[in-house]
Order: structure tokens, then sequence, then C-alpha cells
């Protein structure tokens, strides 16, 4: 390939710190929302609430059938089978470099404590992940840069959330310094807003139709009767000025006749002595070079 890869391209990009808080407390706020988890595909119509938080024994399970039937008996193992059945062999060269297949994303399990046997009881059933709360990854909160991932919380990393990002009152104890991001706006429906009775009866009342500018507007400079429009007295300077131009042409043309000969007071027959003795000097030289040529041809003959 031309310019290929190299090690030293820019790879990554640097990102301040509390610019990556804000994202993963937003992917987190997000995955509370029931239409923004709906709408990344997952299957959550069996679950019974929103965001699912289970007892800590759940960390204890060690193997995967044990797993399957505790997401089977808190209604998580549709969204798993989604999973399942979205499995495809890659297109392109991804087959053979150890990415053979495509999956989707199923749910992801939060804990709090530490080498706890749910690791290994869940990382066999496909597209279902686990991660614990202290080290939360947004890749795994919001695959892809979508937001609304379906997490399966425990009891104790659930709790562990206001320690880590505080609250709106308080700032978070294990990140230094750091405060929730307070929204812009505390009810995002907007048409609901604009709807109330508060903001209508305050807001000027609808236009009506007509139209308010209906004439054309012309340019007095060079629409002449929006011109007259406006100074009445322009038609009668633009008189005046045609006709000074005029009488300007007419003397300055007598200028040029009388430069070249042509005086007006001469009368017809001057003129027409004038244009005789002009064609009989046309003739002469005429006849002139006639002479030549015809001495140049006896001389060649010669």
């Amino acid at each position: 390939m031309f310019a290929p890869l190299k090690t030293w391209r820019r790879w990554h990009r640097k990102v301040n710190i509390k610019q990556k808080r804000h994202a993963v407390a937003a992917a987190l706020a997000a995955s509370a929302v029931t239409p923004l988890v709906l709408a990344r595909g997952h299957r959550i119509s069996n679950i019974p609430n929103l965001p699912l938080v289970i007892e800590d024994k759940v960390e204890g399970v060690e193997k995967t059938k044990d797993a399957v039937a505790l997401l089977k008996r808190f209604g998580a193992y549709e969204d798993v089978e989604r999973v399942a059945n979205s499995k495809v062999v890659k297109a392109g060269k991804g087959k053979l470099r150890n990415k053979r297949y495509r999956l989707r994303r199923g749910p992801l399990f939060v804990y709090s404590n530490e080498n706890v046997n749910l690791v290994k009881a869940a990382r066999n059933i496909p597209g279902v992940e686990t991660c614990n709360v202290h080290r939360l990854n947004l890749r795994q909160l919001a695959p892809g840069g979508h937001l609304g991932r379906f997490i399966i919380w425990t009891e104790s990393a659930f709790r562990a959330l206001d320690k880590i990002f505080g609250s709106y009152r308080y700032a978070a104890i294990e990140k230094n310094g750091y405060h929730l991001h307070r929204t812009a706006l505390t009810n995002p429906d907007i048409a609901k807003i604009i709807n109330s009775d508060a903001v209508q009866t305050a807001v000027r009342g609808r236009k009506s139709n007509k139209v308010l500018h209906s004439k054309q507007k012309k340019n007095p400079l060079t629409n002449s009767v929006a011109m007259e429009r406006l100074n009445p007295h322009h038609n009668v300077l633009a008189r005046m000025d045609k006709q000074a131009n005029e009488n300007n042409r007419n003397r300055r043309n007598l200028a040029l006749k009388a430069k070249r000969g042509f005086s007006a007071s001469k009368s017809a027959e001057e003129k027409k002595d004038h244009k005789s003795r002009k064609t009989a000097s046309r003739a002469f030289i005429t006849n002139v070079h006639k002479n030549m040529l015809d001495a140049y041809e006896k001389k060649d003959e010669q």
C-alpha cells in the first residue's frame, strides 16, 4: 500500500482528565434511560426495572450455567440470545487475523470487589462482559460511541458510585476535585416548555400572512420614474445636459473639419472643384506608375 502504516503514526490523542470523567459519567447516566438503552438494540422488556441492581452474592457465581440461570431469572437472557443470533463471519482480510467473527454487545456486569468468580463464569457467554466499578471502561459503557449500554449492577458497586463521582452537593472522594457536570436544562423536553401556559402567555401573537413588502423597490439611479418621484427637476437637468453634450459634439466636428481644410463657409461649387482636383491627382499618380512599369518592361525586353 502507498504510505504504509508506521509505528510513529499519531494513533492516540490527548484528552483532558476531567473531560474523560464527564464522558464516563454521561455514559452511566444514559444507561438508566430506557429509550437510549432500547435505541442501542438491547432487549430489556422483561427486566424488572432499569437500572438493574442485584444482590452482592452473585459475585460468587463460579459456573457458566449458573450465570445463564441468573440472567434468565432477571429477564436479561433475551438480550444474550440476540447477541448469539447476530454472530456472522467478518468480511475481508480480518478473517485471517484472528478476528473472524462479528458480534453485538450484550449485558455488562459491574461489580465492586476484587478477584470475583463472576468474571470467569460470564466470560464464555456471548456478548456478556464484566467490569470493576473502580475501573470503568468508556469503551464498554458506550461501545462505538453510542450511549445506552445495558448494565447489571451489584448492590455494592451501585453504592460506590457516590464516592467515585460524588453528587451535585458533594465532590467526589476517589477523584480529587471532581464535581458532576450540571446540565443546562433540568427539563430537556423543549416542546413541552414551549407549549406551556407560562411561555405561551408571554410570547407575541402569530403574525398574519400579509406580505409587508409587496411593492418592488426600484433603484432611482437606473429607473427614471423612481428618480422623478424623488427629484421632479431631474428630467429638466437631464435634458439640459443632453443638449449641452450635443452642442459640444457639433462644435468639435466643425473644428475638426476646418482643420482638415473643409471650411463650413465654402460653397457647393468649391467643394465640387476640390473633389475633381483630388480625382485628377489620383489619375496622374496612376498614369505615372503605369509609365514606369512600361519602361521597366521595355528595358527587360532589350
